[in-house]
């Protein structure tokens, strides 16, 4: 199983909200392991460590480790409970999986080569669809990052997901049609006169500008002519 994680854990034997409660004041954190027709495990494991791989973004899409007593269960995190408002990591649930198993993971997207875009470039502007895919894969083949370039695509171009390249074995989970992933699209008709009516404020102030200038030019001028006539 390649691009693994490693957690280290210990099994738990008690249950309940006062065990949780308890192994959170020790700055760990309870979880359990289930599936693949075994029984589940009880775990708990350090929260600095799993806060950590939490942070990184695209934890429930990527295969874990978790070692205890020495011997290595891979796993999936599944569903994640975090503190109402801190956001801290207060439960994780792992389905055991073999490199093997099918599993259906959301897959990060992402746009590159924004600056080769000629639509982008005519001041186009970039309508995500979908910021994740949904992949049916095998646990050893999922895609860290789902990757869409952008060279060439012009204004009214759609990007589906048949033009991501995808490795071998990982398909989208929904099947029955080439959906979009993103697409190009030129400024509406209302920014358009929005823009236009701001440059005409702007040649407006300018032309008032001047004038103020001129008319202070000619005051200036005949106030000189005044004091001269004055001598």
């Amino acid at each position: 199983m390649v691009g693994t994680t490693t957690l280290i854990a210990e099994k738990r034997e008690g249950t309940g909200k006062g065990e949780a409660r308890s192994l959170r004041r020790d700055n760990k954190v309870p979880a359990i392991i289930y599936g693949n027709k075994q029984d589940e495990v009880k775990i708990s494991t350090s929260l600095k460590e799993l806060q950590m791989e939490y942070m990184k973004g695209g934890f429930k899409s990527r295969v874990i480790d978790v070692e205890i007593d020495g011997k290595k269960i891979h796993t999936l995190p599944r569903d994640v409970q975090l503190h109402p408002v801190t956001d801290i990591v207060q439960h994780v649930d792992f389905l055991r999986i073999e490199k093997d198993t099918k599993v259906h993971v959301f897959v990060r997207v992402k746009f590159v080569n924004a600056d080769k875009s000629p639509g982008l470039k005519r001041g186009g502007v970039l309508n995500v669809i979908r910021r994740e895919v949904e992949m049916l894969c095998r646990a050893d083949s999922i895609p860290k990052v789902l990757i869409v370039d952008l060279d060439g695509v012009k204004i009214a171009d759609s990007i589906h997901v048949s033009s991501i390249n995808l490795p071998e074995g990982a398909v989208p989970a929904i099947t029955d049609r080439d959906f979009t992933i993103a697409s190009v699209a030129g400024r509406t008709a209302e920014e358009a006169v929005e823009e236009v009516a701001e440059a005409e404020e702007g040649e407006e102030g300018a032309e008032a500008a001047e004038a103020a200038e001129g008319e202070e030019s000619s005051a200036e001028g005949g106030d000189a002519e005044a004091s001269e006539g004055d001598k």
